[in-house]
């Protein structure tokens, strides 16, 4: 039902139809609650008045609100074209741009904007976004400091500021601005706290987390309604005599995923299941995406739809299970489930946490990330599965194993490492690193080369502790086969806390790494515990940070029991259930066929374990 103001103008529309003023305002009123009538609108006034700046300026804003950022891009342009001094028009031409994955070109846009008006706190936050995704570190946490200077309640900028810090390991007031931010979280729900960025705080709360993640639905996911017609459909639908999983994702390229799940998706069952994959992410052009294309029975590129066509071409394809990959990581797309295109939605692999939203019905996972005892903290009913939440590929690219001289290390000392990403390491793990070295006096930390600043630091730290910074050596990026390989050459992997290893948990186990992990009370804080149980070795789950650092000097004095733990991992590599993907795969399918039992007798979601066959 159109608004009183919406009914009047378009009452004075009928008495003077040629007015392009009376429909751009028209088309003001619409475009929050329905864009694409807004659209519409916005055209008709267009046509009456052909290259009007703020009537494209409007047109773009409607076609980004569908998610049609190249042709809100064009529109911007045109309107900049027409009238190029509106700092609303470039930086609404920064944000297309940033979605379409140019953000040098966004950089320019924003900064053309602050040309305009320096005094604008959001587009110094959005520069900030960009440069960020461009490595200039530096460049974004002054404009994050900048933006707060301006405007302190641009609560979002205080959380991106911090988690920039966090990847530079810059420590300065790190206590007081937790405690704000997770304040922020539990009371003001409008202050869009980007939920992976406060998940990988340390003191964060699973509740917190859920609240979160509840707070940034709400914000960000305001006016995505499914539409009635679909949802009667979707309860009509019968499954097909293949069950049809469709895997939605922005990382079907040379990323992480490929190692954890591109096996997975080639080894499903064709009898059984049709598999269908939905990328919403960059085509790198690299061979690992050429193998993703081929590993689904149908590959489906929908990054240039908006989240309307985006859930429509899914419900088109009679999806009956939905699973995102990505959750609220980079490039999320998972406002696409608001929309409601599958009767099963499923959280899964992406994001360590819940979504928080009433459109993802389970979350796959297992009894050590997720005990029954934490069901309250999470919006998803839990498929638990058997041996662990993380599939493998069953082999990885490896390359012949350098020599410690090669990489950088001593030849005869103890090699403690960790190639997690340096945002995960925090002041009170350091502490314990420190301690550990210091126990071991013939030992060095060997650490992922992030980023200069972050190498800067951490040395700085080291030595503020009483450690000749020479003791950090540090591992610059290389190809994931070379990565494998130099694994090979340290001697303990000493897992991050509250944030564990994931993907790198399990690369340090395939290569046969053995690794030390602290068991938290978060999803985040137990993968590692879970992949260890998976292959064979859960004696190297501690629970505290005292624990931690006696294992850890107790391993590191006891070279043959360290030779034994490297032994069984690399004899494991061929029956240990963490790379045993058939078996993986197998239990994923029943979960999937239980979940899809429930809906077809009409029952709502609920929590279950997976069995494996023969129990």
């Amino acid at each position: 039902m159109p608004s009183p103001q919406c009914q009047q103008l378009q009452q004075a529309i009928k008495r003077d139809p040629r007015n392009p003023a009376l429909r751009y305002e028209l088309g003001n009123l619409q475009l929050q609650d329905n864009p694409d009538l807004a659209l519409e609108t916005f055209k008709t006034a267009l046509k009456l008045a052909p290259g009007h700046p703020q009537i494209l300026l409007q047109l773009g804003n409607a076609l980004f609100a569908l998610g049609r950022f190249e042709e809100a891009a064009s529109q911007f342009a045109a309107s900049l074209k027409a009238d190029p001094g509106q700092l609303a028009a470039h930086y609404n031409l920064g944000n297309a741009l940033r979605e379409l994955g140019r953000p040098q070109q966004a950089a320019a846009s924003y900064r053309a904007a602050l040309q305009i008006d320096p005094s604008d706190a959001d587009c110094h936050n959005n520069l900030g976004n960009v440069l960020r995704e461009l490595g200039q570190l530096d460049e974004a946490i002054a404009c994050y400091q900048t933006a707060l200077k301006l405007n302190p309640r641009l609560h979002h900028a205080r959380m991106h500021l911090l988690h920039q810090r966090q990847h530079i390991c810059d420590w300065r007031d790190w206590d007081e601005q937790i405690v704000e931010i997770r304040r922020l979280v539990r009371e003001e729900p409008q202050a869009e706290i980007a939920p992976f960025a406060f998940l990988s705080l340390p003191g964060t709360t699973a509740a917190e987390q859920q609240l979160c993640s509840k707070h940034w639905v709400k914000n960000r996911f305001k006016g995505l309604e499914p539409v009635p017609e679909r949802l009667s459909a979707l309860r009509a639908r019968k499954a097909n005599s293949r069950l049809r999983i469709g895997y939605l994702s922005a990382d079907f390229r040379e990323h992480p995923l490929a190692t954890l799940a591109l096996e997975l998706m080639e080894l499903h069952d064709r009898q059984g299941f049709e598999i269908f994959g939905y990328s919403c992410g960059a085509d790198d052009k690299s061979d690992t995406r050429k193998r993703w294309e081929h590993a689904f029975d149908h590959f489906r590129d929908i990054r240039p739809l908006s989240l309307q066509q985006a859930a429509q071409r899914i419900f088109d394809d009679h999806i009956d299970i939905l699973v995102d990959l990505t959750g609220y990581t980079h490039h999320s797309r998972s406002a696409i489930l608001a929309l409601r295109p599958a009767p099963v939605q499923v959280n899964w692999l992406g994001f360590p946490g819940t979504l928080g939203a009433p459109f993802a019905d389970y979350l796959l996972t297992d009894h050590t990330i997720t005990p029954e005892s934490e069901a309250a903290h999470y919006s998803e009913q839990f498929a638990w599965l058997p041996d662990c939440y993380q599939p493998n590929n069953h082999t990885r690219p490896d390359a012949p194993t350098p020599t410690r001289i090669s990489c950088g290390l001593p030849k005869d000392k103890t090699v403690f490492c960790c190639f997690n990403q340096n945002f995960k390491i925090t002041p009170q793990l350091f502490d314990s690193w420190m301690k550990i070295i210091s126990e071991i006096p013939h030992s060095v930390l060997w650490l992922l080369e992030c980023n200069a600043w972050a190498k800067a630091n951490l040395r700085r730290e080291a030595e503020a502790r009483g450690v000749h910074p020479d003791r950090i050596i540090f591992a610059p990026r290389t190809t994931q086969a070379e990565h494998i390989a130099r694994h090979r050459c340290a001697d303990l992997f000493l897992d991050t806390a509250p944030y564990n290893a994931h993907t790198s948990a399990s690369d340090a186990l395939w290569a046969g790494l053995p690794l030390l992990t602290m068991l938290g009370a978060t999803f985040t804080s137990r993968v590692a515990a879970s992949l260890l149980q998976a292959a064979g070795l859960p004696e190297l789950v501690t629970h505290s940070y005292e624990e931690y650092e006696s294992v850890a000097i107790q391993l590191a004095a006891n070279s043959a029991r360290l030779t034994a733990l490297r032994e069984r991992l690399i004899t494991g590599r061929s029956h240990a259930p963490l790379f045993d993907t058939p078996r993986f795969t197998c239990n994923l399918e029943t979960a999937y066929r239980q979940m899809w039992q429930r809906h077809e007798q009409n029952l709502p979601p609920l929590s279950f374990s997976v069995a494996e066959p023969g129990q």
